[in-house]
């Protein structure tokens, strides 16, 4: 019998009547199935030899169960091959080898979704989940997510579905008397949710600018602006002890988001353009978030969103004027109407950093460019 079907009949026996992922709220289902894997582990007297070396950033998961570092450290060591099936949020580097998530969700030092062995791509990583429904895709992924962390609320529907369904903790930031506040303390009142809120000085703006301007790839006042208010996000993390904050990107991309796809006549290109833009975006928000030893996790891009994501037409996620409908039509089935059918501005706006970046590029005496004001700042840090 070859080596890689061994590992494979083993995994098969271990899994073996073991529960789905639960919601956060059943912890007690979770750990009665880790404890049965582990038991018959046990049982069948698998040998795990230590590694040499072993990092890992992020998690992982084989056929939706997440990974302890001994059970990942067993599959190693046993046929490293299995990593072509890992979903989750990873970067991951063993004994000169190396690799990512399927998207890059995690960042590293090669490329999305490959493996790399000694300087050369041996493998891909694809978990290939079945296509499945998209609020079954969407529960899972938070699933797998939840068991800790913060949620970072804005108050739209991408984040209060996660918030929801993880019931962890959230946080929300902006300057005093910005609509992000506001809007995510309703929604976590409505919701019952545990909610801290950071209000930014405008002092405190500028200088988490310098500090973004030194690490984002693209230096420009939407990016900028961006990273800003996500440093708030991971500032505040770190301060509370969390490395991962459960966030809502992603969806804009997949879903039809933004006020701009209401007026194009060519939605289906538009929807690919931005989605493979993501990977900009994933650079930058992670970039932000190490600045804190944080990294943000999104479900939204999770293998099997984005495959139940990209298997709905265009015309299904933008449709009669309503942006985002797949995605609402899920989040109504938890959410009240009056958060599910929320339309709000993107956070750079929503919590007061764009503004504030206009008005303090003005007092400096950018008065017609921001992005001179932008540019200014990255050259004296650079």
């Amino acid at each position: 019998m070859s080596r890689i079907l061994l590992v494979a009949l083993l995994h098969r026996e271990l899994t073996k009547g073991l529960a789905p992922p639960q919601r956060c709220g059943d912890p007690a289902r979770n750990l009665q199935s880790r404890q049965l894997f582990t038991s018959r582990l046990l049982q069948i007297g698998m040998q795990m030899p230590t590694l040499s070396h072993l990092d890992l950033v992020g998690w992982a998961e084989l056929e939706g169960r997440r990974l302890t570092l001994a059970e990942l450290s067993s599959i190693l060591s046993e046929d490293p091959r299995l990593v072509s099936r890992f979903g989750g949020e990873f970067f991951l580097r063993w004994n000169g080898c190396s690799a990512r998530d399927h998207f890059g969700v995690i960042t590293g030092d090669c490329p999305a979704g490959v493996i790399v062995c000694d300087g050369l791509e041996t493998g891909r990583v694809d978990p290939a989940y079945p296509l499945m429904d998209l609020g079954e895709a969407i529960e899972i992924a938070v699933a797998l997510r939840c068991d800790e962390g913060v949620v970072a609320l804005s108050g739209g529907v991408d984040s209060a579905l996660v918030a929801f369904l993880a019931r962890q903790e959230c946080v929300a930031v902006g300057l005093e008397g910005c609509h992000d506040l506001r809007r995510a303390k309703q929604v976590a009142g409505e919701l019952g949710l545990a909610l801290e809120t950071v209000t930014i000085s405008p002092g405190d703006v500028e200088e988490a600018l310098r500090l973004v301007l030194q690490v984002i790839p693209r230096v420009d006042p939407v990016n900028a602006s961006i990273a800003a208010t996500l440093y708030f996000v991971a500032e505040w993390a770190e301060a509370h002890g969390h490395r991962r904050i459960l966030a809502g990107q992603g969806a804009d991309e997949l879903f039809g988001g933004y006020a701009r796809y209401l007026q194009t006549d060519a939605l289906d290109r538009d929807l690919k353009r931005d989605f493979e833009g993501l990977r900009h975006q994933l650079s930058r928000d992670q970039a932000v978030a190490g600045l804190h030893r944080a990294y943000f996790s999104l479900p939204y891009m999770d293998t099997r969103v984005v495959r139940a994501a990209l298997a709905i037409s265009p015309e299904k996620k933008v449709c009669g004027g309503v942006r985002k409908l797949p995605l609402r039509e899920v989040a109504g089935r938890y959410l009240p109407p009056s958060i599910a059918l929320y339309e709000k501005k993107a956070m750079q706006y929503g919590s007061g950093v764009m503004r504030e970046i206009q008005r303090q590029a003005r007092r400096k005496g950018f008065r017609k460019s921001v992005q001179d004001y932008i540019g200014q700042l990255a050259g004296a840090e650079g």
